[in-house]
């Protein structure tokens, strides 16, 4: 296993999970519902690849360290988890969208 090339793999597929959210929600913004959901459904897609590895790399360590943890580690685990977030509100903001049409 290269490590390096499975903590690029969460920071790639998380980072298209949000602009896929984002992308969902400017369809929102135009009332482009079925393209709005497309987009979502690729945001969850990505994310569930990143979420992957993320559970491979947890499942490898075995809660002993047994994982180098570096500083690229780190800020892949920090991008997966805003972009969580953020995919989190967008979905409330295109929900609002929705209702306010």
């Amino acid at each position: 296993m290269n490590l390096e090339l499975e903590i690029m793999e969460i920071i790639c597929n998380a980072g298209e999970s949000k602009t896929e959210a984002m992308i969902a929600l400017n369809h929102a913004k135009q009332r482009e519902w079925e393209e709005a959901d497309a987009a979502l459904l690729r945001s969850k897609e990505a994310a569930s690849r990143a979420h992957a590895v993320q559970t491979k790399l947890i499942g490898l360590d075995e809660g002993e360290g047994k994982v180098p943890v570096t500083l690229v580690m780190v800020h892949a685990q920090d991008h997966l988890m805003t972009s969580m977030l953020a995919v989190d509100l967008i979905k409330e903001l295109i929900e609002l969208h929705r209702e306010k049409q």
